[in-house]
């Protein structure tokens, strides 16, 4: 993930880029896709099964600064940017949940 990408996140403030840059270190050649980045930061899906359900939950690892502001940008883009509301509402119609959708 280039390093401007991550300071034009939409939502985004300047804490939260700066965090973002600090957790992604001072060799960013090595996060070569935003799964890296995202493993990275421990929000990265992982397969859950159980009898019954079959879903998928947030690996836990990683750093949490990362995860807070990751939640963050998210929050405040479903309150102000007009793609993301959409999405939302879209996925909404589909039958998911809000957390199958924010996570």
């Amino acid at each position: 993930m280039p390093l401007l990408a991550v300071a034009h996140l939409g939502g985004n403030s300047q804490e939260s880029s700066v965090t973002l840059l600090i957790i992604m270190g001072d060799s960013p050649e090595r996060l070569g896709n935003e799964a890296s980045f995202v493993a990275l930061c421990g929000v990265s899906p992982v397969e859950h099964f159980s009898r019954r359900h079959h879903f998928r939950r947030l690996h836990r690892g990683g750093r949490p600064a990362g995860q807070c502001r990751l939640h963050r940008i998210v929050q405040t883009r479903l309150r102000q940017d007009l793609r993301t509301q959409d999405y939302y509402a879209r996925r909404i119609k589909e039958g998911k949940a809000r957390r199958e959708i924010i996570c």
